[in-house]
C-alpha cells in the first residue's frame, strides 16, 4: 500500500506539474521543467526530518519516493528529450 501510495504521489506531480504550466500557457519546454520540478521533490529532506523528529520507520516513505521518483524522473527526461 505504502509503494502505491508513493508511485502515485510522484506520478501526480510530474502530471499536475504539466498540466498546471500547460494551462497558463507556457511553451512546452517550461511545461515539462516545472513537471519534473514537482515531480522530484526533496525527498532527502523528508527522511532527515523523519529521522530527527519521529521513529526511523517514518523515514520508509521518504526513502522509497527518493527511490521512485529518481527512476520516473530521469525517464520521463530521458523520453521527452528523445522525441523533442
Amino acid at each position: 500500500m505504502l509503494i502505491i501510495a508513493v508511485i502515485l504521489h510522484n506520478v501526480l506531480g510530474l502530471i499536475l506539474g504539466y498540466m498546471g504550466a500547460a494551462i497558463t500557457g507556457q511553451p512546452k519546454a517550461i511545461c515539462r521543467t516545472i513537471s519534473i520540478e514537482v515531480g522530484m521533490q526533496n525527498s532527502g529532506l523528508a527522511v532527515a526530518l523523519a529521522i530527527a523528529h519521529f521513529d526511523p520507520v517514518a523515514a520508509i516513505p521518504g526513502a522509497i519516493f527518493s527511490v521512485c521518483h529518481n527512476l520516473t524522473g530521469s525517464l520521463i527526461a530521458a523520453i521527452w528529450r528523445k522525441y523533442s
